[in-house]
């Protein structure tokens, strides 16, 4: 049995309500604030309303609610013949290599790259407080490829994944869909994973759109869905 996450002490920042954020023009952007601090308290209370963090530069925080959300029914998954056969090559497990599974992600190498020193530290504190969960993928007890990001109630919010063999990072997912969807009090069915921005890959798996004012509008009921077994 998983240990309940720890509450942290609530943020010293006033953020945007779900109603003011919903209330934005869809031709508004994405980018909704900038500064603040990357405080567990923060942190959680972004996602509650709405909001994500990612660097803007080296010194300032940007805070994001995209107009038009990407996010994972779990019976909408795609799971093709051959992603079924990969599945079976790699062993997955659950928040057994959380800082691993970040720098994975954080790779310099890798382009596009977001995740900094202060996302690491933030993101390792929320996950000894219990929020912050990794799917690792493993082959020959070697790292294969995983994924991270936020639980809270029955939304995950994935903040990146990545993959060092072929398949790996999409059977992280699949492992995801797995655990969320796991449950014998019937909650599976409300639980939801955001991913941020939808791309042509993450539509090939499942992934759609809603606009803004419908995410904000499903969320406070889906922070209220009993979380899954971490």
């Amino acid at each position: 049995m998983s240990r309940p996450a720890v509450e942290p002490p609530p943020s010293r920042w006033v953020l945007p309500t779900l109603e003011e954020l919903a209330a934005l023009p869809e031709d508004d952007g994405d980018l909704i604030a900038l500064g603040a601090d990357l405080e567990p308290g923060t942190v959680l209370a972004a996602y509650r309303a709405g909001l994500f963090p990612m660097p803007e530069d080296r010194r300032t925080i940007g805070w994001w609610s995209p107009a038009r959300r990407g996010v994972l029914p779990l019976d909408r998954l795609h799971v093709s013949r051959s992603l079924r056969r990969s599945r079976r090559d790699f062993e997955v497990t659950v928040d057994a290599a959380f800082d691993e599974v970040v720098d994975g992600c954080a790779d310099p190498g890798r382009p596009h790259g977001w995740i900094d020193r202060r996302i690491k530290q933030a993101y390792a504190e929320l996950h000894r407080l219990g929020w912050a969960h990794s799917v690792e993928v493993w082959r020959e007890g070697r790292l294969a490829g995983g994924l991270y990001g936020i639980g809270i109630g029955g939304l995950f919010a994935g903040e990146s994944m990545f993959h060092r063999e072929r398949d790996a990072s999409k059977v992280a997912l699949v492992g995801l869909v797995e655990l969320l969807a796991a449950d014998e009090h019937g909650a599976a069915g409300h639980r939801l994973i955001d991913v941020q921005w939808s791309t042509e890959h993450l539509a090939s798996l499942g992934v759609v759109e809603r606009t803004r004012s419908s995410y904000l509008a499903a969320l406070p009921a889906l922070l209220e869905v009993p979380p899954p077994a971490w």
